[in-house]
């Protein structure tokens, strides 16, 4: 077993209370204690790890109220280029399941204190947006929500976004309707001000847009949060050999072209937690005391992939011969 199927299987046992359709190819479940206790609390922007048929463990963003403890609410998109995921979940799991999850784990939180929030969203995206969008509003914060679809059809959450109480603070964009009605990201982006917080999940592409437009406005990167919903790996060859020493012990382990860090460490039984293993989630994050990192995640902004003091060894490597890891 995985250290990722380990720490979810270690975790707790909710049951699939209901089963939607949320949108064309996008089901959502809500989770509830199986033994009928209180779910450990969680802020917007939170992940739980779930562990499916066949060993699979992947990460979903709750997407319910922060409020509501007594169930977690999740959406899964059926992705036709799935790793096995999406489909067991769309597939296998009815509702009545019992499933382990992990606690839940935010490495994309929202910030209370901020004057405006601007939430973009990119189909499936819009997940932990959703749940930030009910906590601003429960703070009568000023926020925004632009959520963007291929159609109207696959906008997920539409009918609970258009049933609520901030429905006119959101925004739908679709790529097959009339020009008007497509976003404009440096519109809907606008200049950045103190106190102004920018929020963004969805597919790479999208998310490669909305930074690089937030960048030619001249948005500070600590104002620009992201998180991506799943990673391209480097091919396996694609970077060489290289060394990492243990700081604590002084050993030195080998790894080659072909395999991660993460991997390699494991081989010589040193386990680093992790989970997503696409360089998303940021559950192996380590630090690197020194050598130089060649950074291949999509978690790390770019100022903290140039101080070149921490790195995921789930997919990132090295430029130097050596590196030394705080392990």
């Amino acid at each position: 077993m995985s250290a990722a199927a380990s720490a979810a299987s270690a975790g707790i046992e909710v049951k699939v209370a209901r089963k939607t359709i949320e949108a064309d190819g996008v089901a959502g479940f809500r989770l509830v204690a199986a033994d009928g206790a209180r779910l450990p609390p969680f802020t917007p922007g939170a992940h739980i790890d779930v562990s499916l048929p066949g060993g699979l463990v992947r990460q979903y963003s709750l997407c319910n109220a922060p409020a509501q403890d007594d169930h977690y609410e999740i959406g899964v998109l059926r992705d036709a280029a799935s790793r096995g995921g999406s489909l067991a979940m769309h597939d296998a799991v009815h509702e009545g399941a019992v499933l382990r999850i992990s606690a839940p784990r935010n490495h994309f939180p929202l910030d209370e204190s901020a004057t405006h929030s601007l939430l973009l969203a990119g189909g499936i995206g819009v997940t932990p947006l959703l749940s930030m969008a009910q906590r601003l509003a429960a703070l009568q914060a000023d926020f925004a929500l632009h959520c963007c679809s291929r159609t109207a059809t696959r906008t997920p959450y539409r009918r609970r976004l258009e049933a609520s109480a901030f429905a006119d603070r959101v925004f739908f964009h679709h790529d097959d309707g009339p020009p008007a009605q497509r976003i404009d990201l440096a519109a809907a982006i606008g200049r950045p001000a103190p106190g102004r917080h920018l929020y963004v999940c969805g597919p790479q592409g999208f998310l490669d847009a909305v930074r690089a437009t937030a960048r030619g406005l001249r948005w500070a990167d600590a104002q620009v949060h992201f998180e991506y919903f799943s990673g391209t790996l480097p091919a396996p060859d694609a970077q060489g050999g290289f060394e990492v020493e243990l700081r604590s012990s002084g050993r030195v382990v080998r790894v080659p072209a072909s395999v991660s860090v993460v991997d390699a460490l494991a081989a010589e039984g040193i386990d680093i937690p992790v989970s997503c293993a696409q360089g998303v989630c940021g559950t192996c994050l380590t630090r690197v005391l020194a050598g130089e990192v060649a950074h291949n995640d999509l978690y790390l902004t770019p100022a903290e992939q140039a101080a070149n003091d921490q790195f995921l060894p789930c997919c990132s490597r090295a430029i130097s011969p050596r590196l030394v890891l705080d392990l």
